[in-house]
């Protein structure tokens, strides 16, 4: 395990008591939609919800009549919170499943927790049946570049930053050429944009901002 990857799963056990299953903050709900409205048809259809956390897209997965979900995440106190999948404890780098073991993997903001973009994407295409669907989204790497943290607050309101990789669109796009996967949306959630929704302190937070890429939604096809 490398120490990054160690940072990673303590930040998220830190994290794991505070994170609900459901999209928490604005950032989130924009995601979430925008998320949605890519998503493949999984009715009657096995699906990977590939890094999970505590498995807000398992329950949607679930809610449009997947036939299985599988929900796969490093973080044990994230996972124990699942309730709406078939829950396995594991790193999103070597899957512990068969080849072509299922039609879509759906990814939440989890894309930055992998050293390699290219290793990551030919294994999860490694898993995808042919005509398959990968949905990721990430924090965007212009965010990233630009000073902002992926952080939050544990429950004794000790501040903490998750590390992550930053992986530029080239990048993924090469890496998903390398995986045989045809990219077919890439969709930006855009401070003052996508992303209005007002909490506290937004107007300067929308001001110094504006215009500014948070997330990045990818779907690319087998």
């Amino acid at each position: 395990m490398t120490s990054l990857t160690a940072a990673t799963r303590q930040a998220y056990e830190r994290w794991a008591p505070l994170y609900p299953p459901e999209p928490h903050n604005p950032l989130m709900r924009a995601e979430q939609r925008a998320m949605l409205q890519h998503s493949p048809n999984v009715a009657g259809r096995r699906v990977l919800d590939l890094a999970c956390g505590s498995g807000r897209y398992s329950i949607l997965l679930e809610q449009a009549r997947a036939e299985q979900v599988v929900a796969l995440d490093f973080c044990a106190p994230m996972l124990r919170q699942v309730s709406a999948a078939a829950r396995v404890c594991a790193g999103m780098m070597q899957l512990p499943f068969a080849d072509q073991a299922f039609d879509a993997v759906v990814s939440g903001l989890a894309l930055g927790h992998a050293a390699n973009v290219r290793e990551w994407m030919i294994e999860v295409a490694r898993v995808l049946k042919p005509g398959g669907t990968l949905l990721y989204s990430d924090f965007h790497p212009e965010a990233a570049a630009a000073g902002l943290p992926r952080s939050f607050k544990d429950r004794n309101n000790n501040a903490w930053v998750v590390p992550h990789y930053r992986h530029d669109l080239l990048s993924q796009r090469e890496a998903a050429a390398a995986a045989h996967l045809a990219i077919d949306v890439v969709h930006e959630i855009r401070v003052g944009f996508e992303l209005r929704e007002s909490f506290a302190n937004s107007d300067g937070f929308y001001r110094q901002w504006h215009g500014l890429p948070l997330v990045l939604i990818v779907r690319a096809q087998k």
